[in-house]
């Protein structure tokens, strides 16, 4: 009798051949790389210059600003992968007929989704790291006082971002229609994410209106894990809950032609 392994291996080389290749891909796009892995940090670092975010703020209950963009930088990381960089690239796949071919070769379509999916999650990541290293050196930021708790947000935070993205590409037909569609949510996300405004310094009505969103929850249950405290279940509901309905919706109305 053969191996089981003796089949796994050769399936399994066309999807490791086409992640690499989606790895230089990637590599080869000076944008996404700065908007994902160099932005977020640099609006930390610009924003930890204004002297008054550095000052404990009553309107924070005695805490700095600063401290609060952490987490908040780390969700634009998040958002930019997946509703500026993801988009446009699995939709121009489509449109350019890349996935219908792939559908004829032992590499299917979903392997090219899934190595887009990794490859934008891993970024994030990488992105993530550097906010919270950047922001413990240069402005001494605590770092997360609940790592479990902290891992947790993040991985629900990153597949909801991930699923909006995938979201817009199953509604776009076109390449400039992604982009156009990404746009307009990519702003109300940055929104609910605190990026103008932390959530936390938001009037109670708005907070509690932004909290029922994926990034507000998000937020929300980072800057907890990041005080030491367990995220709230709500928080972590409400995200859980996001990534399930728009992987749904994604899974639903995503057409590889």
């Amino acid at each position: 009798m053969t191996p089981p392994t003796a089949h796994a291996a050769p399936r399994s080389r066309p999807a490791i051949t086409l992640l690499r290749t989606e790895l230089r891909l990637f590599g080869r796009e000076p944008g996404a790389l700065f908007w994902v892995m160099i932005a977020p940090t640099l609006l930390l670092v610009i924003l930890g210059s204004i002297p008054s975010f550095r000052e404990p703020s009553a309107d924070y209950g005695g805490a700095r600003v600063i401290d609060y963009y952490v987490p908040v930088a780390v969700l634009f990381a998040l958002i930019t992968a997946g509703l500026q960089a993801m988009p446009p690239a699995l939709t121009g796949y489509r449109e350019n007929g890349i996935l219908r071919r792939l559908s004829t070769t032992p590499v299917r379509p979903r392997a090219l989704l899934g190595a887009q999916l990794a490859l934008n999650g891993a970024a994030s990541l990488v992105s993530a790291l550097l906010v919270i290293a950047t922001g413990r050196i240069a402005f001494d930021v605590a770092l997360p006082g609940n790592l479990p708790g902290y891992a947790l947000a993040l991985f629900l935070a990153a597949s909801g971002t991930l699923a909006l993205g995938a979201a817009v590409c199953a509604v776009s037909r076109t390449q400039k229609m992604s982009q156009a569609v990404g746009s307009a949510v990519y702003f109300p996300s940055m929104f609910t994410a605190g990026v103008w405004l932390p959530v936390q310094g938001m009037p109670d009505t708005l907070r509690g209106i932004v909290e029922y969103t994926p990034c507000g929850a998000a937020s929300r249950a980072l800057d907890a894990a990041a005080a030491g405290d367990w995220p709230a279940w709500s928080a972590l509901g409400v995200m859980a809950l996001w990534a399930v309905l728009l992987t749904g919706a994604a899974v639903r109305w995503f057409r590889w032609e």
